[in-house]
């Protein structure tokens, strides 16, 4: 697979159920896709999933999970929710804490991840298109 075939079975992905049965086809997609720089990602990205049938996939949308906002490389919103009225909020308690972005190695590769300050966890990203990001959350224990 290439990136481009990897593109667009992510376009077909995000726009019918967002369902993947096989995850191997998620490891094919990964490894087809070019790693990013920490400073190419900064911003604000709106988040959805890939739903695996993982046990605690569910639970972003419980906490009305919009995204992820990365003002600088030391300081970002690593799980921005919505409030009851809308608003967006960096939802540091669910988060515990802040989090900074590295490159880290992932696969074999090294790419632009996500080191949560208060938790075990790392978001690793590589790059779908201009405005989109594939991520893979791996906990540490």
């Amino acid at each position: 697979m290439d990136a481009e075939q990897a593109r667009a079975r992510i376009d077909v992905i995000r726009t019918t159920d967002g369902m993947v049965s096989d995850t191997g086809e998620l490891d094919r997609l990964w490894a087809a896709l070019p790693t990013v720089r920490p400073e190419e990602i900064l911003g604000t990205w709106k988040g959805s999933g890939i739903s695996t049938g993982h046990r605690v996939e569910g639970l972003p949308a419980q906490a009305d999970w919009y995204g992820k906002t990365f003002h600088s490389v030391d300081h970002l919103g690593p799980l921005v929710c919505r409030d009851e009225h809308g608003a967006r909020f960096s939802h540091s308690e669910l988060a515990k804490g802040a989090a900074s972005l590295w490159m880290v190695e992932f696969r074999g590769e090294t790419t632009a991840t996500m080191v949560y300050d208060g938790q075990p966890v790392l978001d690793h990203f590589k790059r779908v298109g201009d405005d989109t990001l594939l991520g893979v959350m791996k906990a540490l224990h």
